[in-house]
């Protein structure tokens, strides 16, 4: 957009003081009238003749008709002495050096003084008028300039609507410029898909506004204009993908700069305008009414909204705008990421007590009391993985205590988190930072975690971690149990498709899933090998423990209720590996003794035995706890170990179907 007129710069001519007094002396000579009228203005004397004063302006026909020769302008006089200088050369006559710089103090002028077409033809508010359409608002910088100088003149400069002619011709070559209808463009319009799932970056952001240089124009306007700009491109039909980044690119240079604050400060108490923190609030709440609604909001990122919000807090603005803000956040929250989430600069802080934990807590509390029917599915599970793993972050405050803990991580619903991997890693990492808190506030802290929505590497952390309570390992074996108990079942029904040579369809996914129908307090126990497993519900061990835990028994009512639960998972491995031993034939049968005898071989020490009545024994009862909780790694191992025979069943498939006849040695080999 560049210039069509040839403007000249103030300086470039002579001076009008100079040149008003050559004219004035000029007009003397010529009429032999000495100078009569004395206008004051801002300190300085204008010694001028009447005549040419009261032929264009009504305004000084009645002043000298009260004083005859002494007239004083007011300080409000817009322009001040330099435009009255300029007035006065075009009322001898005298050629005007109109440009962008003065017109709209000569057309303000031209106003006060009442200088009309009342007075006389092409006088000088009809000659201020036609240089601002014809000439000014054809070229975009030369609006621009009139624009800026209309600061100072307000309000006449609005009532004359020289600022609402700018806007309006601005936004209008603006969507010409955007529309281009000879594709003349270098470059696509900047917009702000490509700061989306980044952290807000101040700088980069700047680059990206200063590749068009009218969108850097526009930014570079006082609030004031530029929200009438905005308002008049919505109008004006431009989109609203290339309108929005215009505000974030404002918001980003007047609000989140930093060296715009430091400016501000610098400048605060020589102008006297306020503190930078009341200059950013002004513009802020702006801002705020100028982004667009809520349903076509996914064009801002909430990167944005975060960095907003964080300089909101940061700045101590008002409540106001931090509440619209949470708002905003709390709407785009399924969208952002765990980066985004506001932390306290000072790590040394209380994050506990800080206003970045609560403004978050206030958010995330927000999102969940306004979702509807339409968002929850999309948003809920999303929200609670970013919000576990934003406890994890803050979980290593020493501060943060067990309650205030318990209470942010209630913040969420338990219903809304499809898996608890996040959550357990917020809790062991509380736990590991605050090795004070007592056994039953652990109990408490670690009943919200489902082990059924535990990942199996999370589960097997979790039974191998000291930090967790006993009812949590517990818990953990079962669902390792389970998830055995599906190996088994698929890998036994592979064993039977190839011994019987029927393929009715597909075999099931070798991927052990725990089954919906079989809830974590009922887990299946043995009372004979071969007899149908009767299930022992969870729910009832449980309270076994709990009776056990008197003020008589301590740490042996633990032991024994450990010794009970592991005896139970030793007789269901017995259980089905004699089902698995059914269902294979030959030398199937031989190789998975063998596998089964090496897998629970216990280092030396006396192999689990059957008695005459069914019912498997073991060491375990006689172990000590520390010995208690090896044996359960090892039969963590065994679980493993189990899970990969269905993970093999696949290949023992494919085997079976390229070679019929020499199935059974490599199903062998598969076990092994």
């Amino acid at each position: 957009m560049d210039s069509t007129s040839a403007r000249a710069s103030p300086f470039s001519s002579p001076k009008p003081a100079a040149l008003l007094k050559k004219v004035v002396f000029t007009w003397s000579q010529e009429t032999g009238s000495p100078a009569s009228v004395c206008v004051r203005i801002h300190g300085k004397i204008f010694n001028l003749h009447m005549l040419p004063l009261i032929s264009r302006s009504r305004y000084f026909k009645k002043a000298l008709i009260e004083s005859s020769s002494d007239v004083e302008l007011p300080h409000s006089f817009p322009g001040g002495s330099e435009t009255f200088e300029m007035v006065a050369l075009f009322a001898y006559d005298s050629p005007l050096p109109l440009d962008p710089f003065n017109v709209s103090a000569l057309r303000c002028a031209a106003e006060f003084l009442q200088m009309t077409e009342d007075q006389t033809s092409r006088n000088l508010c009809e000659t201020s008028d036609l240089y601002l359409n014809q000439v000014v608002l054809q070229s975009w910088d030369d609006t621009l300039i009139v624009l800026q100088t209309c600061q100072t003149l307000l309000p006449m400069a609005e009532e004359l609507l020289i600022v609402s002619r700018c806007v309006e011709s601005l936004a209008f070559m603006a969507c010409m410029e955007i529309l281009d209808p000879e594709q003349r463009r270098d470059r696509p319009v900047p917009t702000l898909q490509a700061l989306a799932g980044r952290p807000w970056d101040s700088e980069a952001v700047k680059e990206v506004a200063g590749q068009d240089l009218w969108i850097k124009d526009l930014i570079a306007l006082p609030f004031q204009f530029f929200r009438r700009i905005i308002r008049s491109l919505r109008r004006q039909g431009m989109k609203e993908k290339y309108v929005s980044p215009v505000v974030v690119f404002y918001a980003n240079k007047w609000v989140l700069s930093k060296k715009t604050h430091k400016f501000w400060e610098n400048t605060a108490e020589e102008d006297g305008a306020g503190t930078a923190g009341n200059k950013v609030s002004a513009i802020l709440r702006g801002i705020l009414e100028l982004l667009p609604a809520a349903n076509s909001a996914e064009i801002v990122p909430v990167t944005f909204y975060f960095a907003l919000l964080s300089m909101s807090l940061s700045l101590n603005l008002t409540d106001s705008i931090r509440l619209k803000l949470q708002d905003l956040v709390a709407y785009h929250l399924h969208l952002a990421q765990a980066e985004d989430f506001l932390l306290p600069d000072n790590t040394l802080q209380n994050i506990a007590s800080s206003p970045e934990l609560k403004t978050m807590e206030r958010v995330v509390s927000i999102h969940v009391s306004s979702r509807n029917e339409t968002t929850a599915a999309n948003s809920s599970s999303t929200v609670a993985e970013l919000w576990d793993i934003y406890l994890s972050q803050i979980a290593v405050d020493p501060k943060l205590g067990p309650d205030r803990f318990m209470k942010l991580v209630e913040t969420v619903p338990m219903v809304d988190r499809d898996t608890h991997d996040h959550l357990y890693k917020a809790i062991n990492t509380f736990l590991s930072a605050h090795p004070w808190v007592s056994n039953e506030e652990k109990a408490r802290l670690c009943s919200n975690i489902n082990c059924q929505k535990l990942s199996q590497e999370a589960c097997i952390q979790a039974v191998q971690d000291e930090l967790m309570p006993l009812r949590l390992i517990i818990q953990a074996l079962f669902v390792q149990q389970l998830h055995t108990q599906q190996a088994f079942k698929h890998c036994s029904e592979s064993f039977r498709y190839l011994h019987c040579g029927e393929f009715s369809g597909s075999i099931p996914s070798s991927k052990c899933q725990v089954p919906k129908s079989q809830k974590l307090d009922e887990s299946p126990h043995d009372l004979a090998i071969g007899e149908e497993a009767p299930v022992v519900s969870l729910g009832s061990l449980m309270k076994e423990d709990l009776s056990l835990k008197g003020p008589a028994h301590g740490s042996k009512a633990e032991n024994e209720s450990t010794r009970f639960r592991i005896q139970a998972l030793e007789k269901k491995l017995a259980s089905l590996k004699h089902s698995l031993q059914n269902t294979s034939k030959g030398s199937v049968e031989t190789d998975l003794k063998t596998v089964s005898f090496r897998l629970f071989a216990m280092e030396g020490s006396t192999v689990a035995r059957r008695n005459p009545f069914g019912h498997v024994s073991g060491c375990i009862g006689s172990l000590s706890w520390t010995a208690q909780r090896k044996y359960a790694n090892r039969l963590l191992k065994v679980f493993r170990k189990i899970a990969m025979l269905g993970k093999g069943k696949s290949k023992v498939q494919q085997m079976a179907s390229g070679h019929p006849n020499g199935s059974l040695s490599c199903r062998s080999k598969s076990l092994h």
